[in-house]
């Protein structure tokens, strides 16, 4: 069960880090100039992000599970 929480709070680091870089890169390279905005953000927060969460989870969980 630690092994799950650490790699949860990991999840949660790696979500926030990839919808934050991904936001800023859909923004600054994105064709749309009618309503970057809410493209970024949205694909951000539902696509980067979960992806990024999943990432992270496996790492931490993986990372926990070697070091404790």
């Amino acid at each position: 069960m630690k092994y799950v929480g650490i790699g949860f709070l990991f999840g949660l680091a790696g979500y926030i880090l990839t919808a934050l870089l991904s936001y800023y890169l859909i923004g600054k390279f994105s064709g749309n100039s009618h309503d970057r905005g809410v493209e970024a953000s949205m694909t951000s927060m539902f696509v980067f992000g979960p992806i990024g969460f999943v990432l992270a989870f496996i790492g931490g969980y993986f990372w926990a599970k070697h070091v404790f």
